[in-house]
């Protein structure tokens, strides 16, 4: 049986953004295993530096971690600071353990597309 060839272009590629590593290491296992390219990051700098010289289709970002948190690195994504234009309009989902109504909406108002709690 022949295996059809993908373009890895035709991939969608995830980048998923958590300081806690065994959550981001099972984050992308999963993704991983369904067909999706994933790329991983520790700190929003070390995200910024992924930004630099790839193109993601969904970024998912979590929202406490030291120095820069998820939600500032969207905000920063959404106004193009110091990013491409071209990453505006990415697909932002904020995931967290934290679950307050108000977070959800600073999140959301932050430029995010979704908010989730983590497992």
């Amino acid at each position: 049986m022949e295996r059809a060839v993908t373009d890895i272009a035709d991939i969608p590629h995830i980048l998923v953004v958590d300081d806690d590593t065994r959550l981001r290491k099972l984050l992308s296992r999963y993704l991983g295993e369904n067909g999706f390219r994933v790329t991983t990051a520790e700190s929003a700098e070390q995200a910024r530096r992924k930004f630099e010289g790839l193109s993601f289709d969904l970024a998912v970002l979590d929202v406490m971690m030291p120095g820069e948190d998820g939600t500032e690195l969207t905000r920063s994504i959404r106004q193009a600071k110091d990013l491409s234009p071209a990453h505006q309009d990415l697909p932002i989902l904020l995931l967290t353990a934290r679950a307050e109504p108000e977070d959800r909406i600073d999140g959301l108002e932050a430029g995010a597309d979704d908010y989730l709690p983590k497992p």
